[in-house]
């Protein structure tokens, strides 16, 4: 099973960007499906977004989509979360997840159904 540590979070203005990593220990980094899920103060933990085990495959939540991009280098067992223009109500803290998977596909969107994940990295977007 891996561990998952992120970096990268922060404060930044509204329209701004971040980038977040995700790194995995393990040999078995490829085998998962990577899941980028986020929890605001008082609100559920929401998807984000999802990456297939060899990363041709991305799937992302309405709310995000055409900011965000995640991305995946197995070699370096490291899963990223680009984010451009971001907004104050993407003030969250972010967490990675990963899903042993047998074939290929996307994660799935219920946070439920992760293995294991991360301890989180604060995002905070100010106005």
């Amino acid at each position: 099973q891996v561990q998952l540590v992120e970096s990268g979070g922060g404060l930044v203005l509204a329209g701004g960007s971040l980038s977040l990593s995700c790194a995995a220990s393990g040999r078995t980094f490829s085998s998962y499906a990577m899941g980028w899920f986020r929890q605001a103060p008082g609100k559920e933990r929401e998807f984000v977004g999802t990456i297939s085990r060899g990363g041709g495959y991305t799937r992302y939540a309405d709310s995000v989509k055409g900011r965000f991009t995640i991305s995946r280098d197995n070699a370096k067992n490291t899963v990223y979360l680009q984010m451009n223009s971001l907004k104050p109500e993407d003030t969250a803290v972010y967490y990675c997840a990963a899903v042993l998977r047998p074939s290929y596909g996307l994660g799935p969107q219920s946070p439920e159904q992760y293995d294991t994940w991360g301890q989180g990295t604060q995002v905070t977007v100010s106005s």
